[in-house]
């Protein structure tokens, strides 16, 4: 049934015999039974706030660690992981960890890039993962060095708490580097404020990590974000907890949040939790805030009760107060989100099942004011930030560099590596899982042009825009919950893609492409354009009708297609888009979603059951040396009398309409 999330909770002061009850119950519980939980609540609340079992774990002499203790590892930012290839035989798996950080608004200093850089070589796989939500992810890491490595990042300014688990993770905001737009300024302060807000208070990172001892950073929180976390006037907080905002139970799921300004969709700001648009004056000042709800992308095959979902407008909030609205939205989680079943613990299903106007009503209990209309925005745009660009006009200058699908290893690392530490360069990673090299000389441009294409071998002209435009999720062989390949699948897809663009002369178009290992949407591959989802071994859904400015949710075209066979599948699609789109500026997104699926299939069928197929594979050898498949468009009954022509002549329709135009060539 669905959740009423009835509210039953015990605000208790610390100690650790008290019981805390914060469930979401089914519309229809058993009249004689306490609300059932996951068991993974019961995990939280024993664990003393996240210490244990995990720091027992942490001394035992086997390469891994226990459930409970895994589960509280994800909140310190780490995943334990099975490397399915180095399985040796009769040895069981082969354990590993993952550990990701916290980097609000993608920004990482110059300490903390060379740092993360010698930790992947020394204790990591030799690679970095540049995520979906502007963080580093170091793969391969033993469970003996974990503490050498987390205490590293901790002492150079970095941060892994709350990367993972149910709490609030990385904050996401535009990785623009303007030195000359207070809008994305006080975007960027926002971000860090937020995380600053909402991360976890009790202390038990530092002890696990640094034996207690509490790190002091050189930034010190925004004392507004101290006060507005302290403040209980409308009954948000656990009095007398270590964690005044989470408590024992912390939240029901992950929790996401971005924040960009208007226009500005670098982040897919509508996937997450809570969206925030900062409204600004001419001037750049920000005077308050449009808030969205309830954006997610995990779902799970053959479950219907799962979906993707794009945040929903709930409302505007003046500048003072998005502290205290952004607290009231996640109590409102925190308390009515369900914890019986993890697969509807997210925040979208509680509105989805509440419906906004509900939703808002509970929120503004916990705000304790009224939201205000939405304020009038620009339209969107999706912005990648690749290529070269000013900081400021004749100022510092910034270069965007893709990073295919957000894996730096080889040369390129070494290059990034010798440009960000002999020019002493800032780093901002994106949301595209692409990095951005901020606060360059001018007169720096080309010497560190040359370090990327000699060492790297990177040359920003030969980046495929579908290439630098899709993204895929790690997937096998470490993460657990593949089914089959992304990040390692994706280059080919994409080369394949191009090819069967070209073939019908689109090879202008360069289609938003995303691929997943499985359904949780790591990747968010259900607002791109073309989504490649993974269902089975070697097969993969197929997700269609998303558009270029992330605003609009796809829908699945087709499922078990097999890898090999995305030809039959997309080709003909291809070839209506370049026979029917409104021009070049219509991408395919936005065609799919025009014409509908039903029209598309039926062209598709036409296609691949119509002599046009012969046409188009008698044509292959010279598509693949030009590039573009030579083709004339002709009306329905042109068409049916060539048909008539080449049947009575007994060739193919490409030979006579051939003769046909050479014969009418040949009058006078």
């Amino acid at each position: 049934g669905g959740c009423r999330g009835a509210r039953a909770v015990v605000r208790c002061g610390g100690a650790r015999s008290a019981r805390v009850v914060c469930v979401a119950t089914p519309s229809k519980p058993p009249a004689s039974t306490a609300p059932r939980r996951s068991k993974v609540e019961e995990i939280k609340e024993n664990s003393d706030f996240l210490r244990h079992p995990l720091m027992e774990e942490l001394k035992s002499t086997e390469p891994f660690i226990n459930e409970p203790a895994m589960q509280l590892m994800k909140f310190h930012g780490s995943y334990m992981q099975d490397h399915r290839e180095k399985r040796a035989f009769g040895q069981g798996k082969f354990y590993q960890f993952m550990m990701r950080t916290r980097q609000p608004a993608g920004k990482v200093s110059n300490q903390l890039y060379l740092t993360m850089d010698d930790l992947a070589n020394e204790y990591g796989n030799g690679t970095l993962r540049l995520t979906t939500r502007q963080t580093y992810q170091l793969h391969g890491v033993l469970k003996q060095d974990l503490k050498t490595v987390f205490s590293t990042v901790i002492k150079n300014m970095g941060s892994t708490l709350g990367a993972c688990g149910d709490v609030n993770r990385n904050v996401c905001g535009p990785p623009a580097p303007y030195t000359n737009r207070p809008e994305y300024a006080h975007c960027e302060k926002l971000c860090h404020d937020l995380a600053d807000l909402l991360a976890p208070q009790a202390g038990s990172y530092y002890d696990v990590w640094l034996d207690g001892e509490k790190f002091m950073s050189l930034e010190r929180e925004n004392p507004e974000v101290t006060k507005a976390r302290a403040d209980n006037s409308h009954g948000t907080n656990y009095v007398g907890s270590p964690e005044p905002i989470y408590g024992s139970l912390f939240l029901p799921r992950k929790f996401k949040i971005a924040c960009t300004v208007p226009g500005d969709n670098s982040v897919d700001i509508f996937t997450n939790d809570i969206a925030i648009v900062c409204m600004h004056d001419d001037a750049g000042e920000v005077y308050g805030y449009n808030i969205y709800v309830g954006g997610g992308m995990g779902r799970s095959h053959r479950n219907n009760a799962t979906f993707p979902r794009v945040a929903t407008a709930l409302g505007f909030v003046p500048k003072e107060d998005i502290f205290y609205a952004v607290k009231a939205i996640v109590c409102t989680q925190r308390d009515y989100g369900r914890r019986d079943d993890r697969k509807q613990a997210r925040l979208k299903y509680l509105i989805n099942d509440w419906g906004i106007d509900k939703f808002r009503a509970v929120t503004e209990q916990y705000y304790g004011k009224k939201f205000k209309p939405m304020e009038e925005e620009p339209a969107w745009e999706w912005l990648d930030y690749l290529g070269w660009g000013e900081q400021e006009p004749n100022g510092l200058l910034y270069w965007g560099i893709n990073v295919e699908n957000g894996r730096l290893r080889g040369g390129l690392k070494k290059a990034l590596r010798q440009v960000i530490e002999d020019f002493n360069l800032t780093v901002r990673l994106t949301a595209n899982q692409s990095i951005i090299l901020c606060d360059i000389q001018p007169k720096d441009k080309a010497a560190i042009e040359a370090v990327l294409s000699d060492l790297g071998g990177y040359r920003e002209e030969d980046v495929d825009p579908i290439v630098s435009g899709s993204m895929a999720c790690p997937a096998m062989p470490l993460c657990g919950l593949a089914i089959g390949e992304a990040e390692r699948g994706l280059p080919d897809v994409n080369l394949r893609l191009r090819a069967m663009l070209n073939k019908v002369g689109a090879g202008d178009a360069a289609p938003i492409v995303r691929m997943t290992g499985c359904p949780n949407g790591c990747a968010r591959p259900y607002m791109a354009e073309i989504g490649f989802v993974c269902d089975g071994p070697n097969t993969y859904q197929i997700w269609l009708g998303g558009n270029r400015e992330q605003t609009r949710l796809a829908e699945v075209y087709a499922e078990r297609v097999k890898i090999s066979e995305l030809e039959a599948s997309l080709e003909p699609l291809f070839f209506v888009y370049q026979s029917k789109r409104l021009g070049p500026e219509e991408g395919f997104g936005d065609f799919c979603n025009r014409l509908g699926f039903p029209v598309l299939q039926a062209y598709a069928k036409a296609y691949t059951e119509s002599p046009i197929a012969e046409a188009a594979a008698e044509a292959a050898p010279a598509a693949a040396v030009s590039g573009k498949l030579p083709r004339v468009m002709v009306d329905a009954d042109a068409f049916a009398a060539l048909k008539e022509l080449a049947s009575r002549r007994g060739v193919t329709l490409t030979q006579a309409a051939s003769d046909a135009i050479v014969a009418a060539s040949k009058q006078k």
